[in-house]
């Protein structure tokens, strides 16, 4: 039962809308000023929410899967992307740049320890960050984990998970000349910094879309089409980050470094059936993990609003509250 409603909670099991209380721009070098903001419980265990991407942006959405009365929650939008400034830059952003960015913040807010809380690349960075910091993490909770393994692009880039969606796969290969597919990444990297708007543009919508189509289990294929500006910083930073392989110093440095989160717990919400973030990788986590809970959601994909996926992430912040 739900306390603020006296009844099931209606929305995929999601707490009331909470508004931010602190929104601010903090500058954190290099010419990037990121975009930081505060909802829920001031004196609340803090929990930061690391989006996808890279370029995503962060939603007022994200605040809805913890109790405002028990959690102080923070968002914020990762260098280029969402409000932060420069708009789909690339210079000087890195994944150590990021993680760089997070320990700004929390020192930023005085925050001793926190939960951080992540699906897709949040997952990757948050994993990332957690393995940089150990000691400023209290707990992981991960969704559709991606591991920067370059398995994991091939399956994606690579025509894996066109085999279940080929018609979708043709929309997003189209546009480039066949002698030139055996690396689409890179394909799109000619284009989608071609110094040409319009250009740009048009082949960041077909990066987000080829994406996009696959989140939801119950996807149709179809997609309407993104914002210009949302879609090239997208497109842009997750081509600038997949072409340089997360800027990891090996292909397995998450795997590689788990001993280092030997005693932090953690929680894995894994949709069985995601096409953009296979299984695989949240198994093979989970196994070099002894700490952490992995759940496996049946007829769920990666979108992080399937309602067995968020009922999963809704149950584990409420039991971490009681704890």
């Amino acid at each position: 039962m739900d306390k603020y409603s006296g009844q099931k909670r209606a929305v995929h099991y999601l707490y009331p809308p909470i508004d931010a209380f602190d929104q601010r721009m903090l500058d954190v070098g290099n010419g990037h000023q990121i975009y930081v903001e505060q909802s829920g419980n001031l004196q609340g265990l803090p929990v930061v929410v690391f989006h996808g991407g890279p370029g995503g942006g962060c939603s007022p959405t994200m605040r809805r899967y913890f109790d405002p009365e028990i959690y102080r929650v923070v968002l914020f939008d990762q260098r280029g992307c969402g409000k932060s400034r420069p708009h789909a830059e690339i210079e000087a952003n890195t994944t150590q740049h990021l993680i760089a960015d997070t320990e700004t913040i929390r020192k930023a807010l005085g925050i001793e320890q926190w939960i951080a809380f992540g699906g897709s690349w949040g997952a990757t960075l948050a994993l990332l960050y957690a393995q940089a910091h150990p000691d400023r993490v209290a707990c992981l909770v991960l969704r559709g984990v991606f591991l920067m393994m370059q398995r994991e692009l091939e399956w994606f880039y690579g025509g894996g998970a066109g085999q279940f969606w080929p018609e979708v796969w043709d929309r997003f290969t189209a546009l480039i000349p066949e002698a030139e597919q055996d690396d689409l990444i890179e394909a799109y990297a000619r284009r989608l910094f071609s110094d040409d708007h319009t250009t740009e543009v048009k082949y960041a919508r077909a990066w987000s879309s080829w994406e996009n189509a696959l989140a939801s289990f119950h996807s149709n294929g179809q997609v309407g089409e993104a914002p210009a500006e949302y879609a090239r910083a997208f497109a842009r930073l997750e081509n600038h980050y997949f072409r340089n392989g997360g800027f990891l110093e090996r292909d397995d440095q998450i795997l590689a470094n788990m001993d280092r989160l030997a005693d932090i717990p953690g929680f894995i919400v894994q949709g069985r059936y995601d096409m953009i973030c296979p299984p695989r990788s949240a198994y093979l986590l989970h196994r070099a993990w002894p700490g952490s809970e992995l759940r496996m959601v049946k007829n769920a994909g990666h979108a992080m609003s399937e309602p067995g996926i968020s009922a999963e992430l809704v149950g584990i912040m409420d039991k971490i509250s009681e704890k």
